[in-house]
């Protein structure tokens, strides 16, 4: 990884003068407290928790929807928060650097919400995004860091044909924070059956469980899921900070996937057949994901890296 193979250089760079103040300042403008650090991965269990990432709220005035379908942008505008508040590396778009913002502070609201905004675009947004085209909105936002010196990485890891999904979480989350994407899921046609109706995508900041497990226990920054939603102003203000608790548990079930109509032939591929596949994902619970019509299951996760 990056940073093990630059641990060296890593131990004697130093930030640059503009960046020093903000990366010192992480227990103030980033997860909320109390929050400790932790970077366990020494024998069959695991506990690792990152300190200093944002939990923007999605929903806001100047967004197509309000930002209904934003979760992509605002889970990855806390992975960017992360990097440039307790890293110090400079993150942005021409002027705009996201280690000179703090989403907690009304004054800058709307330049929170133009970030989140150009990283829809960055990110191709279509009425939503998926996590290759995040990939795709982190290297342009981590542009500036690279003409800085600074080597960055990012990868997905998925939940199919994954011995140690839970390990990756871990070892991935020790490097930074995550954005993870679980579909939405209803009974399909058939009995015992799933079939995915939509997604939802999130930053996981703390990941606890064992290597090889069937359960893993997380905190996430949801930006769809703010305290303060439908109430008041919420639009044009920032939520508290949370940090909710859920737990993932892996499930491999049969899924359903209904046949989709190409624009490109004459025909309408659309009433042909679906297909059916065996597939693992793991089903995420907590007290703020019930719901008596679905059933959330991750299907897997960008992980992201820096070093200078």
């Amino acid at each position: 990884m990056i940073r093990n193979a630059l641990i060296a250089a890593a131990a004697t760079a130093t930030i640059a003068t503009a960046f020093a103040p903000m990366a010192t300042a992480d227990t103030v403008i980033g997860t909320p407290a109390p929050c400790v650090t932790a970077s366990d991965l020494v024998g069959p269990d695991f506990n690792v928790r990152k300190c200093g990432v944002s939990d923007v709220d999605q929903f806001r005035t100047g967004l197509e929807s309000n930002g209904n379908a934003y979760c992509g942008p605002a889970s990855l505008y806390n992975v960017l928060h992360y990097w440039a508040h307790v890293k110090g590396a400079p993150i942005g778009w021409g002027p705009v650097k996201v280690g000179y913002l703090d989403p907690m502070k009304q004054v800058d609201y709307n330049m929170v919400t133009g970030s989140i905004s150009r990283i829809g675009t960055d990110a191709s947004y279509d009425g939503g995004t998926s996590l290759t085209n995040l990939r795709t909105a982190w290297d342009k936002a981590t542009q500036p860091a690279r003409d800085a010196g600074w080597q960055t990485s990012r990868g997905r890891v998925s939940t199919i044909d994954n011995p140690d999904f839970a390990g990756d979480v871990a070892r991935k989350l020790n490097e930074g924070p995550l954005q993870l994407v679980y579909g939405r899921y209803k009974n399909g046609p058939l009995n015992d059956t799933l079939q995915r109706t939509g997604g939802h995508i999130v930053t996981v900041v703390s990941a606890t469980g064992s290597f090889g497990g069937n359960t893993i226990k997380l905190k996430l920054a949801d930006p769809g899921r703010a305290g303060d939603h439908n109430q008041g102003d919420y639009l044009n203000t920032q939520s508290a900070y949370e940090a909710l608790d859920v737990t993932l548990t892996k499930r491999h079930f049969l899924q359903y996937s209904p046949s989709v109509d190409d624009e490109n032939t004459t025909e309408d591929e659309s009433l042909e057949p679906g297909t059916y596949t065996w597939v693992d994902r793991w089903e995420l619970t907590g007290p703020r994901y019930l719901s008596d019509t679905t059933r959330q299951m991750v299907e897997g996760f960008n992980w992201f890296d820096m070093a200078k």
